[in-house]
């Protein structure tokens, strides 16, 4: 393992993160105290409490994970997808690294970005609601399971992508409507029935569900099927990533 070559990726990734750093974290703390006014507010005085925890402390988990998945995948997408767009990348194929270097360069400096975001909404939310974490180890795992999960498949999202335009597709038209109707702001529980049964088809319902049993014990999936949702989504996206490298695809077309 060449890990030189891992940590240079990573600190190069890091650097840019860095260079704006005010925006980074100045964004999300006004979404999520926007988020706080429209849902915690206007709704929360409408709804007092959802499965014995009042409302807004209930969409703090579905914040942090709307924030953290989306982030993961921006920065993923677009680490990998720049060296593509102006050419650098057949120098960085053809230096003694691997896939699985380069990988880990990429993915862990977007999973780590998610995780300085999802950091910093959940402090910012602790000063709008009083905020107790009954799994405080769980929760952690969930979220850092959920970077590089994320991160992992926007990797995918920045080699398939031929234009800036399909860097946003996905993350805009798919991943953020399935973050609001995986449960982000709402118990699925308090859907009718046959909505319930369309909703757990919804990847995005095992990742909220788990991440907020974390927090206050109360789950609409069980925690052993919300591991096991993730961790084969790890792995499919491990998978797709193997088989890119292997057969070039979009890397050196």
């Amino acid at each position: 393992m060449n890990w030189q070559a891992v940590v240079s990726i990573y600190r190069f990734e890091m650097a840019r993160f860095f260079r704006t750093l005010a925006q980074s974290f100045i964004s999300p703390v006004i979404s999520t105290s926007l988020y706080f006014v429209v849902f915690g507010t206007a709704i929360g005085s409408r709804i007092d409490q959802v499965e014995g925890v009042s409302y807004g402390a209930f969409i703090v988990p579905g914040l942090i994970m709307l924030s953290v998945m989306t982030q993961a995948l921006s920065n993923a997408s677009f680490g990998i997808y720049f060296p593509k767009f102006i050419g650098t990348i057949f120098e960085l194929l053809s230096a003694p690294v691997n896939f699985l270097e380069i990988v880990l360069g990429y993915v862990g400096a977007a999973a780590t970005k998610a995780m300085f975001i999802g950091v910093v909404i959940l402090a910012t939310s602790a000063l709008f609601v009083d905020l107790q974490i009954a799994h405080p180890v769980a929760m952690i795992l969930f979220m850092i399971l959920t970077c590089i999960s994320f991160s992992l498949f926007g990797f995918i999202i920045g080699i398939w992508a031929k234009n800036f335009e399909q860097l946003q597709l996905i993350p805009l038209l798919v991943v953020t409507p399935l973050v609001f109707l995986g449960g982000a702001f709402y118990s699925i529980s308090m859907l009718p029935p046959a909505w319930q049964v369309i909703t757990k088809f919804n990847p995005v319902v095992y990742l909220i569900s788990g991440f907020r049993w974390s927090f206050f014990g109360v789950a609409d999936v069980p925690i052993a099927t919300s591991l096991l949702a993730i961790g084969g989504f790890t792995a499919l996206c491990l998978g797709a990533i193997w088989w890119i490298f292997k057969t070039g695809w979009r890397i050196r077309q």
